[in-house]
């Protein structure tokens, strides 16, 4: 299987990033890791290996970038208003820098964003806040609400990046017009803790008439056993 390692200075983030490519080509996935997670997770926890054979028949190409969590959501003795700061830089880097190189490298339009717990998070959000750059978005055992992380902080950059605030309060135009073309599912465990926050924000979408797909599972659902089974039968639409 082709596999590529990047690694280079990021002047939106002031450090070395990482990243592995695997796969040769097919629809680019953007992967992100789950809470303070780095760019081999994907590939430790065998994500990768559970979808082998769709990335051999060149299905997908994986993207599986690094994370700053623990610069920005964890940073819990740096203010708040900066943590969030932080975690736009991390989506600048993302948009202006991982995304470029995978469009040079793979010219299929179709991008996904995917994510396991907190990287749901983070897939879920930057497509929704960018609807017209994805074409499906992959979210397993997701919470959408992050807010807790803030210390009680609240200001517009903490709102415009939680899904389950900003959703209820889309109005018309380009951005609700590109969230009603994006193919989106969320799987959950129905025992998982974050199931409520789940089937709140299937509502906001629906009262939205963004179409999508919940995905309950049995039990808590919430490890990666769970996650290479349902990335394979998702991954490809909704199953």
């Amino acid at each position: 299987m082709h596999r590529e390692h990047h690694r280079w200075y990021s002047p939106r983030l002031n450090r070395d990033m990482e990243l592995l490519i695997h796969g040769h080509a097919g629809a680019p996935v953007l992967v992100f890791p789950t809470s303070q997670g780095r760019f081999y997770e994907y590939e430790d926890r065998g994500m990768v290996a559970a979808l082998g054979d769709f990335l051999e028949k060149g299905w997908f190409q994986l993207y599986c970038v690094d994370s700053v969590d623990a610069e920005s959501f964890y940073c819990r003795w740096a203010h708040p208003a900066g943590r969030i700061i932080r975690h736009l830089q991390y989506e600048e880097y993302i948009l202006n820098e991982v995304l470029p190189l995978s469009r040079a490298k793979n010219a299929n339009p179709f991008l996904i964003a995917h994510g396991c717990s907190f990287g749901a998070y983070h897939a879920a959000n930057i497509a929704f806040r960018h609807p017209h750059l994805f074409g499906r978005v992959l979210a397993l055992s997701g919470k959408y609400d992050m807010s807790s992380f803030f210390d009680g902080y609240y200001d517009d950059n903490i709102y415009f990046n939680m899904p389950s605030h900003y959703v209820p309060n889309l109005s018309a135009g380009p951005q609700l017009d590109a969230l009603r073309r994006l193919d989106i599912i969320l799987a959950i465990g129905q025992a998982d803790p974050n199931i409520a926050n789940n089937r709140a924000l299937s509502q906001a979408l629906w009262d939205k008439q963004i179409g999508h797909a919940l995905r309950e599972w049995d039990g808590w659902s919430h490890d990666w056993p769970y996650w290479q089974q349902m990335v394979r039968m998702y991954i490809g639409g909704q199953a």
